[in-house]
């Protein structure tokens, strides 16, 4: 009986071992046969948009000096005239500046003198002007620089946003497009009850790209 319970115990010992063993091999053959995984390289070449970096460009150059991204992206006679046009502008802003500047001041040192001096009149050119009129003018002086500053500023923001404009427009490229004028006839339903159709000559627009 002994013998046969330890027989029986080491048959079911060297089963279990065996079984185990199996189990490692297998899994060792298992992670050894996984097939590597091999990176790729997914990375492209990034497009690069020559009219959006000449736009920026000229509009930092205009923004430095109004009038120099129109130069830089290319002088020809159209630009210099926008150049033109726009030294023109600031130049006839200035003096309508000035002029109103120094108007406002000469009708607010008219008015000083009067409230100083009892109602004395000093300027001969303001004589014949109440007190009321004088308030008047010194406000549309006053209101006039003001319009003249935002023109400045309207005026330069302009600049900087043509360059920009016009720099992004020298890249774009619309192909090869072809226009073509045809004559032809239309029918004109004079009379839809009656089925009369009259024909009229028109003209024919074909676009091809």
């Amino acid at each position: 009986m002994s013998k046969f319970f330890l027989l029986s115990v080491l048959l079911f010992l060297s089963s279990f071992a065996a079984k185990s063993q199996e189990v490692l091999v297998n899994k060792k053959d298992s992670t050894a046969l996984k097939p590597v995984e091999k990176k790729v390289d997914t990375l492209k070449p990034k497009y690069v948009n020559p009219g959006k970096i000449a736009g920026r460009r000229a509009m930092i150059r205009s923004a430095m000096l109004p009038g120099l991204g129109q130069v830089r992206n290319g002088f020809t006679f159209y630009r210099g005239l926008k150049v033109a046009g726009i030294y023109t502008g600031a130049t006839l802003l200035t003096i309508s500046f000035i002029d109103n500047n120094k108007s406002y001041h000469d009708v607010l040192k008219e008015l000083n003198f009067r409230l100083d001096n009892s109602g004395q009149r000093e300027n001969p050119l303001y004589k014949s002007v109440e007190e009321q009129g004088l308030v008047t003018a010194k406000d549309l002086y006053k209101r006039n620089k003001q319009i003249i500053i935002f023109s400045f500023v309207g005026l330069y923001i302009l600049n900087v946003v043509e360059a920009y404009i016009d720099a992004r427009l020298k890249y774009f490229d619309v192909g090869d497009v072809a226009v073509k004028f045809s004559p032809t006839m239309i029918n004109m339903n004079t009379s839809t009850m009656y089925g009369l159709n009259t024909p009229a000559p028109g003209l024919k627009v074909t676009l091809s790209f």
